[in-house]
């Protein structure tokens, strides 16, 4: 301690156990450290300060929209102050979905009808239900929220096999209705590799955004496909690298005529070479500001990290669990989140803001979220996860530099 360091009686502690949660402590003892290197716990260096921190969010979908529409006034107003208020976990940089995802009511694009390349028909109507005024919501608590989004599907008539999802249902899942020829696999491009589609999906995009913005949300970053390597029974599209770079050519032009940045991703795999191949393409390397990654990305965390330190690296979706929003997973994001921030991550993402039970997606998948309602009885629950989330949102802000121990 030095003469100017804060007394103990300053300085408040903040814990989160399974059983007390938020609970303040001012009693704590500070005492100087030893001068014995041998006999400290960890150093801190403070003058080699790495990433600066551009905020914490997470993710709006029609799920939650629908669990905090059923809230009484009141108790809405509480869970939206808990989670984006100030005196809250004051959640800034959140996620929004560019059509329908797995937490979506059902499948749904801004333009389902077929070889609509003129986009004649888009439409965010759909969205007008519970996703905007979800987001609304938000922003009547946090004037100053950021935005990005991206699609799990593209429009079913752009992707090769005609259909929004890419492999069968689970079993014991509601069928999704693919066909036994429509199925998709990873290492190949299901959406059309033809330049009118191309041209069309980036224009869609275009469309989004000025949609968007009509309402008053402005959305300042995209990625062009959730989990590009993944074949789902939701709404999913696979993409080869060289894909997703010739389509990056098509849509970075269409965002910066309004203002918004192109980042890669979402990345799933623990593979930077897939990275690397994208960004081989010099006209897409031009347009991509940094790399959004998730899940089992983490392992190309290091490599992503040393290879491209010229890009930002954002966590874009917290493993979603099974839905028992118990402490054992919860102790299990706390590591993740350490992983992250180690290698470099400037933003985490959550990925359920709320949901209602049961708490199971339209295509079978239980899931954890940040606050859960009860639609019978209208009563909410902050879960374990809101308590953590909090321990980071509600202190660092946007500009904190991320110091290494």
């Amino acid at each position: 301690m030095t003469d100017d360091s804060p007394s103990p009686d300053s300085v408040t502690w903040v814990s989160t156990t399974q059983t007390d949660r938020w609970t303040e402590h001012r009693q704590a003892t500070l005492a100087p450290a030893s001068t014995s290197p041998i006999a400290l716990s960890f150093f801190l260096l403070a003058d080699k300060p790495g990433q600066t921190i551009e905020g914490f969010g997470a993710t709006f979908n029609e799920r939650g929209g629908r669990a905090i529409a059923a809230l009484a006034e009141a108790d809405r107003e509480t869970v939206l102050q808990a989670i984006f208020g100030q005196d809250g976990a004051r959640l800034q940089h959140c996620r929004t979905p560019v059509g329908g995802t797995d937490l979506s009511l059902s499948w749904y694009s801004y333009d389902e009808t077929n070889h609509d390349f003129e986009l004649r028909n888009f439409s965010i109507d759909r969205d007008r239900e519970l996703l905007i005024p979800f987001i609304k919501a938000a922003q009547a608590v946090q004037p100053n929220l950021f935005l990005w989004s991206s699609p799990w599907s593209p429009p079913t008539w752009m992707k090769v096999n005609g259909h929004y999802a890419m492999t069968p249902a689970w079993p014991g899942t509601p069928d999704n209705g693919l066909q036994p020829g429509q199925q998709g696999a990873e290492g190949q491009d299901w959406f059309i590799q033809e330049p009118r589609y191309l041209e069309a999906y980036a224009r869609y995009f275009r469309r989004y955004v000025e949609a968007y913005a009509a309402e008053g949300i402005p959305i300042s970053v995209v990625m062009p496909q959730n989990e590009f390597n993944s074949p789902q029974p939701f709404p999913s599209c696979c993409w080869t690298p060289e894909g997703l770079a010739a389509f990056i050519s098509y849509l970075a032009p269409e965002m910066e005529a309004v203002g918004v940045e192109v980042m890669l991703g979402s990345l799933e795999r623990a593979n930077p070479d897939l990275i690397d191949r994208v960004l081989a393409d010099p006209k897409a390397a031009a347009h991509i500001k940094g790399v959004g990654v998730q899940w089992a990305a983490r392992g190309a965390l290091p490599e992503i990290q040393r290879r491209h330190p010229e890009l930002k690296i954002w966590q874009t979706e917290q493993e979603c669990g099974r839905g028992q929003n118990d402490w054992r997973y919860t102790r299990y994001v706390w590591d993740c989140m350490k992983e992250f921030f180690r290698a470099g991550a400037s933003v985490w993402t959550y990925w359920n803001t709320a949901l209602d039970y049961p708490n199971i997606s339209g295509w079978g998948w239980p899931q954890n979220a940040l606050t859960m309602v009860d639609p019978v009885t209208g009563a909410f629950e902050l879960t374990n996860d809101y308590w953590l989330l909090r321990h980071f949102s509600a202190f660092v802000e946007p500009g904190a530099r991320y110091i290494p121990t």
